[in-house]
């Protein structure tokens, strides 16, 4: 090795250690900043009422409530959609050109602004389907926004198991539904994780969408209730919306900015442990 090559190699380490410092410290100084700010208003009553003006008490449980169950109907409604149009795509699809056709949708709809989503979510599911101003319109045009991401993170999952897989298991007399099933998807369950917690951190982050479709209201419901048309409810990232821009009210901002943070790093790990366990079990 040259003199040049080891500076060029040289060069190009210190920029990559010094990006990856710069990432790192730029993280670390946001998360940090949220901490300091947020975390000393977040209190038992902050977490456990719902907010009143005769009361003059800040509460987010419904907010907290709310957040849940988007997540979980969301979730609910993309992950068979979304996983079962990669497996066809990518296992069954034969017409290659029209495969690329819907690769290239897939990839415009992910990139469409959210706002255009809350737009066509309170014309189609709030008006025509009379769902109302609802929990369970936002959670159907989220599943609209989300499924792009939740496609195309399966399908280039599926793409990296290696052929040698599929045509052993046929070999060995299985269908190719059961090869699919106990063969594939087991190893791509990581871009099946992966397209999860995309989905989970754009739904928990989303707020423009919501606020056409899911409402601004603070009334605690059950899950019974959450599933109804016309209930609506507004989520944490609407309410840390209302707060911060709409009230000025900064300090409770944080507080809520501090337990988005909190739900998202609980709900991304509770699905790494979730794979891991179905390795085990498929091991």
């Amino acid at each position: 090795m040259t003199d040049r090559r080891k500076i060029n190699d040289l060069i190009l380490n210190i920029l990559m250690y010094l990006s990856a410092g710069i990432i790192s410290a730029l993280l670390i100084g946001i998360i940090g900043y949220i901490l300091y700010r947020g975390i000393g208003h977040i209190s038992w009553e902050f977490l456990s009422e719902k907010p009143s003006l005769i009361r003059n008490t800040v509460g987010i449980l419904p907010n907290i409530l709310n957040t849940v169950y988007i997540i979980l109907m969301t979730l609910i409604v993309v992950l068979p959609l979304g996983v079962g149009s990669a497996i066809y795509l990518n296992e069954y699809a034969t017409n290659k050109k029209l495969v690329r056709i819907i690769e290239l949708a897939t990839e415009t709809l992910s990139g469409i602004p959210s706002i255009i989503y809350g737009l066509v979510g309170m014309l189609v599911f709030v008006q025509f389907f009379s769902l109302g101003t609802s929990l369970i319109a936002g959670s159907l045009t989220l599943a609209v926004m989300t499924l792009p991401t939740v496609i195309r993170t399966t399908q280039e999952s599926l793409k990296t198991v290696p052929d040698g897989y599929r045509e052993g298991s046929l070999a060995l007399g299985s269908g190719k539904w059961y090869m699919i099933r106990t063969v594939v998807l087991p190893s791509a369950l990581d871009g099946v994780v992966c397209g999860c917690i995309l989905s989970v951190g754009r739904i928990v982050g989303e707020s423009a969408a919501l606020l056409f479709t899911a409402g601004m209201a603070n009334e605690i419901l059950g899950i019974t209730q959450a599933v109804k048309a016309g209930n609506a409810g507004s989520s944490l990232t609407v309410a840390l919306y209302m707060y911060a821009k709409e009230r000025g009210e900064f300090d409770v901002a944080f507080a809520i900015a501090v337990i988005l943070l909190f739900l998202t790093f609980a709900i991304n790990l509770a699905a790494k442990l979730a794979a891991k366990k179905l390795k085990r079990k498929r091991g």
